[in-house]
């Protein structure tokens, strides 16, 4: 590929020059000298993360030397930590990568709507403990929708109709705080059995509100199922749908507090105390 003079120009990534850098790097071993005085330590995986970030972009943990054939021109091109926290050089190429593949290699020319479920606090912690869990809610999610986009192609899954999403989880909030949520990018239609796209029209904030309430109450069977959640009997069910705010139209939450209790070594020292303690139980 001929770059014309002046167009492109590699500048190395130099992480010791930025705030974020000098402030972990200057309190990071003191925080874990403290945590280690109080017999505390971190997961493994938080330890790992810190001390990898320190290491990016950093020439005396590793480097590779390119040359050019044309000029013989050498660079010296630092290792990265590949880690997926907070490293902003690292998230940012990933966050680019995927975005390119998503495009070029994976997502048809074909309309695409985003969906967002959010989940109330005490499934937050749940799914953040237990992945396998968030990932058979996320299999009731996707067959809820699918079902509802079917459907409103005048179609039967029997017919052999499928849609087809990408689900990205995130699972922190806007302010760091622990939030295990879904985007998902839906096609806006299905495709029959012969390969031929049938696109559907928008859902309306009555279609939210029934997506919401079903996906709700498939939710709660499954986990009470499995012993993660037990029915408040004197409490009646309610469900706070906010898709049906128009502003807000395609995130969905649904509200179990009023319906479930969260069982189980899951929960947050706040929540614990309002929760029954101990194991997940099974129904018999």
């Amino acid at each position: 590929m001929f770059w014309p003079t002046g167009s492109f120009r590699y500048e190395r990534h130099r992480p010791e020059t930025t705030l974020l850098y000098q402030l972990v790097e200057r309190h990071w071993p003191e925080f874990k000298a403290m945590l280690s005085a109080q017999g505390k330590q971190l997961p493994g995986y938080v330890v790992r993360e810190f001390d990898g970030y320190l290491t990016c972009g950093r020439l005396e943990h590793g480097f590779l030397r390119v040359r050019c054939d044309t000029c013989h021109h050498e660079k010296l091109v630092a290792f990265s930590c590949k880690r997926r926290g907070f490293c902003p050089s690292c998230g940012a190429r990933r966050m680019v990568d995927s975005a390119a593949h998503l495009v070029d290699e994976v997502l048809p020319k074909r309309p695409i709507r985003q969906w967002v479920l959010s989940v109330p606090y005490p499934l937050r912690y749940l799914f953040a403990t237990n992945p396998k869990v968030m990932s058979q809610v996320l299999t009731i999610v996707h067959r809820v929708i699918s079902t509802f986009l079917i459907k409103r192609a005048r179609m039967t899954v029997k017919s052999g109709a499928q849609s087809g999403a990408v689900t990205l989880i995130q699972r922190f909030g806007s302010a760091l705080n622990l939030n295990p949520h879904f985007h998902m990018l839906y096609l806006n239609g299905v495709y029959d059995a012969k390969g031929y796209f049938w696109p559907v029209k928008s859902p309306t904030c009555e279609d939210l509100d029934v997506i919401a309430h079903t996906i709700a109450r498939r939710v709660s069977r499954f986990l009470e199922k499995a012993g993660y959640l037990v029915r408040d009997r004197k409490a009646a069910p309610r469900v706070r749908v906010s898709g049906s705010d128009p502003g807000r139209r395609g995130c969905l939450g649904c509200d179990y507090r009023r319906v479930h209790r969260c069982v189980g070594p899951y929960l947050s020292p706040g929540i614990r105390s309002q929760c029954r303690a101990g194991r997940p139980r099974r129904n018999r």
